[in-house]
C-alpha cells in the first residue's frame, strides 16, 4: 500500500542516488518547495529531487541566513521525499551548530527519509551562497564537521555532499584545496557555489576526481549553463534550486494584481492547473478506489 508514501525505499532510493552519480549521465534535480512540485518533477523525468534551505527559509517567511532549525528542516525536507520515488538531496545549512550537531543532523535526516544532505564551509550564521558578506570556516574546522557527518551516517548509502562558499571569498584555488580536503574528509560528492562560468566549472573538474554538483540558480554569480554543457564538462549533477519557487511566486504575484485591478480571474484560467491535472498528480482514482474498498468490507459472518 504506497498511496501516503513512496513505493520505494530509502535505501533504495539512496542506492539510485550514488548510482545516479557514478552513471556517466547528468543527474538533474529541481527543487521542490512542497511534496506537490516533488510529484510534478517525478512525473515530468528529472532524476531526483532538490530542497533547497533558501526555499524552505523563503517559504517561512525568513531570508536564508541561518534562521531555520533541524526539525524544521527535517520536517519539511522528509514531507517531500515521502511525495515521490525519486532521490532527494536536501541543504543541511552548516550541521545546525557544533560537529556533534552535524552529526545528529545526518540521522535526523536519514530517519526523515532523505537520500543525501549537503553540508558547507560557512560560518554560521550562514549567508545565501550568492550574495555578498559570506564568511567561511577555517578548512580544518570544515573538515572536522565532515567527518563527524559521516561518522554519523548509519546507511552507508546516504549521500554526504561537501559544499565550499570559498570561490566568493578566497579565489577558486582555494576552493579547489578545499574540495580536496573535503573529499579526503569522506565527502561522496562536492557542491562548487558560486564559479563564475564555464571555464572556471571546467577547471574545478580537472582538479577534483570524484562528483561533482553545480548551482544553477537565477539571478546568482554564475553563468546559466546548460544541462548539456555540464555533463560535457563532465559534471554529475545539477542543481535548480529556487526555480520552480521563482515561477510560481511570478505566477501568483501577476494573477493577484489581475484579480485586485480586474475583479475576477477568468483572464487566468489559462495559466492555471487544471482541475484534472491536479487530481491526476494527486491520484485521486486511487485513493477513491481504496475508500470503497474499505466502504464496502463486510465482516464474514455479519
Amino acid at each position: 500500500m504506497d498511496l501516503f508514501s513512496s513505493a520505494v525505499t530509502d535505501t533504495d532510493k539512496r542506492k539510485a542516488l550514488r548510482a545516479g552519480l557514478n552513471s556517466g549521465k547528468l543527474q538533474r534535480w529541481p527543487g521542490a518547495f512542497s511534496p506537490l512540485v516533488a510529484k510534478l518533477i517525478e512525473d515530468i523525468g528529472f532524476e531526483g529531487v532538490y530542497v533547497s534551505g533558501a526555499v524552505l527559509s523563503a517559504d517561512l517567511g525568513l531570508p536564508d541566513i541561518g534562521l531555520t532549525t533541524l526539525t524544521e528542516v527535517a520536517g519539511r525536507g522528509g514531507q517531500i521525499a515521502r511525495a515521490t520515488n525519486l532521490p532527494s538531496l536536501i541543504d543541511a545549512d552548516t550541521g545546525f551548530g557544533e560537529p556533534m550537531s552535524a552529526a545528529r543532523t545526518i540521522a535526523q535526516l536519514e530517519d526523515a527519509g532523505l537520500s543525501g544532505c549537503h553540508l558547507e564551509d560557512q560560518v554560521n550564521p550562514k549567508r545565501c551562497g550568492h550574495l555578498d558578506g559570506k564568511a567561511v570556516v577555517e578548512t580544518g574546522e570544515m573538515v572536522k564537521r565532515l567527518r563527524a557527518a559521516v561518522e554519523g551516517r548509519r546507511d552507508e548509502n546516504f549521500v554526504i555532499c561537501a559544499r565550499t562558499d570559498a570561490r566568493a571569498i578566497e579565489g577558486i584555488d582555494s576552493a579547489i584545496d578545499r574540495a580536496k580536503a573535503y573529499v579526503d574528509a569522506g565527502a561522496d560528492l562536492i557542491f562548487t557555489e558560486a564559479l563564475a562560468d564555464a571555464g572556471e566549472f571546467e577547471k574545478f573538474r580537472k582538479a577534483v576526481d570524484i562528483p561533482l554538483l553545480a548551482n544553477m540558480t537565477e539571478f546568482g554569480k554564475s553563468d546559466l549553463i546548460t544541462a548539456q554543457q555540464l555533463q560535457d564538462l563532465g559534471y554529475n549533477a545539477v542543481i535548480y534550486p529556487v526555480t520552480t519557487l521563482r515561477i510560481a511566486m511570478g505566477a501568483v504575484e501577476a494573477g493577484l494584481r489581475e484579480i485586485s485591478e480586474k475583479g475576477t480571474q477568468e483572464g487566468l484560467l489559462d495559466g492555471m492547473q487544471h482541475r484534472s491535472r491536479l487530481y491526476e498528480l494527486l491520484r485521486y482514482p486511487e485513493y477513491n478506489e481504496f475508500d470503497s474498498a474499505t466502504f464496502n468490507f463486510q465482516i464474514p459472518g455479519a
